[in-house]
């Protein structure tokens, strides 16, 4: 008996050694191996710590202040894009699909096998593999030529893609459904059925000042806007809330890709902010301000204009830029922030409602509802902020809100992203 007490012992130690638990002393001492980590601040972007504003009416806003009384709340930190999106970094975008569906037409040659996780073997799907640069003799394949115009669409016999052939399909899961549902039901449905799928035309319309201006001549600023180098660091405009939306995504994947590539941890996707994170990123850290530079005035003691809207009554030149201008043009806030009022205004990711913040949360407080394309055109509303170069004063100020259909696209509406930061409240040090 002594003997069969020894060796279930030594039987007990050796599995727990396997286990990988010899060294805890039995103690809760976590799970071991596992490195210190620390938010990499993404290129271009700006860090926004956690803090508290107050929302709603505004110094001069008394007909609003029925459905908007004042309301303080607590925004958690994110780094936000110190500009817009520019025109450049939207090309990349757009250059990056265009392969992409080359690419898949072209076939083994650019395609990854996929390898089941369970099985281990091939499941006769595949991906892009973009390691291998593609051949110049390739992009000649006659399996390209449906990407390109055709026929009597043949312009001054040149060879231009196809833009209705690009198209950008990427998958989310419906966190808000999936959480809605599972408190229900015990976690007993299959999370299969809240995993989204989102098909997106992702070519700007490039002829957005003709049909927002029609008694006007805007042909020269349509045709160039997008594709000129001169216009590279101005800001995107002619794109919908879903482009914008799909834009994130494709960047948040782009990213995580090299992460998981280098063996890093990845980091938090790419979003729209919410109207609340706007507003408080717009002003600064000066609560209550009228605008991003904090004072009541558009002009500088210098007489200089400090955002780029339409002056007066209708001098458009007088701030410096008739149309939209170069990002960065003007001075930053105090968050280090570009062109938050004026220029161009910037989609939020929040559904519009006149009194949202009656309703909401007083942390990080938002609305959303993603409307289908079947839905009635009061769901499709989004919340816009900052007012843009063809807006008066009044339209830039911080407070200010207003709403465009999310299939619209104008020429006064850009956007940027936010990525939600991980860690405390305040920025974590090494």
């Amino acid at each position: 008996m002594r003997q069969f007490k020894w060796l279930f012992f030594f039987y007990l130690a050796a599995t727990m050694a396997g286990c990988g638990l010899s060294n805890d002393r039995g103690e809760l001492t976590g799970v071991g191996g596992r490195s210190a980590w620390f938010h990499p601040q993404p290129y271009g972007t700006v860090y926004i710590p956690s803090g508290t504003i107050h929302v709603g009416q505004n110094e001069q806003d008394i007909p609003n202040s029925m459905i908007s009384p004042n309301k303080q709340i607590t925004i958690t930190a994110f780094y936000m894009d110190e500009t817009e999106i520019t025109n450049n970094e939207y090309r990349q975008f757009v250059d990056n699909i265009q392969d992409s569906i080359f690419r898949e037409k072209l076939g083994d040659k650019y395609w990854i096998p996929i390898i089941d996780p369970i099985t281990e073997e091939e499941t006769g799907e595949h991906m892009i593999n973009y390691r291998i640069k593609m051949e110049p003799e390739d992009m000649k394949a006659g399996d390209l030529n449906d990407m390109y115009y055709q026929g009597n669409e043949i312009y001054y016999r040149t060879k231009q893609v196809d833009v209705r052939k690009l198209k950008y399909r990427y998958q989310y899961v419906d966190l808000r459904a999936a959480a809605q549902l599972h408190q229900k039901d015990g976690f007993k449905t299959s999370r299969s059925k809240f995993i989204a799928e989102k098909t997106v035309d992702i070519y700007p319309d490039t002829l957005v000042f003709m049909r927002d201006f029609t008694y006007a001549y805007n042909e020269p600023i349509s045709t160039m806007y997008y594709w000129h180098p001169k216009y590279d660091d101005y800001p995107v405009m002619g794109v919908n809330w879903n482009q914008a939306r799909a834009f994130a995504a494709w960047r948040s994947t782009h990213l995580n890709a090299f992460y998981g590539e280098t063996e890093q941890n990845g980091v938090t996707a790419f979003r729209l902010p919410t109207e609340y994170e706007w507003e408080y990123a717009a002003r600064g850290g000066r609560d209550q301000s009228m605008y991003p530079w904090g004072g009541p005035y558009v002009r500088n003691a210098k007489g200089c204009s400090l955002a780029n809207f339409k002056p007066g009554r209708g001098d458009y030149g007088a701030d410096g830029g008739v149309y939209p201008i170069r990002v960065a043009s003007y001075f930053p806030n105090d968050f280090g922030l570009y062109d938050m009022s004026g220029n161009l205004a910037e989609w939020t990711v929040t559904a519009f409602a006149e009194s949202a913040h009656l309703f909401t949360h007083d942390l990080n407080s938002d609305y959303q509802f993603d409307a289908k394309d079947e839905d009635a055109e009061t769901l499709k509303r989004k919340v816009i902020r900052g007012g843009s170069w063809k807006d008066i004063a009044a339209y830039i100020a911080n407070g200010a809100r207003t709403y465009e259909y999310q299939d619209s696209a104008n020429s006064y509406t850009g956007f940027r992203c936010v990525q939600s930061y991980v860690g405390r409240s305040n920025r974590d040090k090494k």
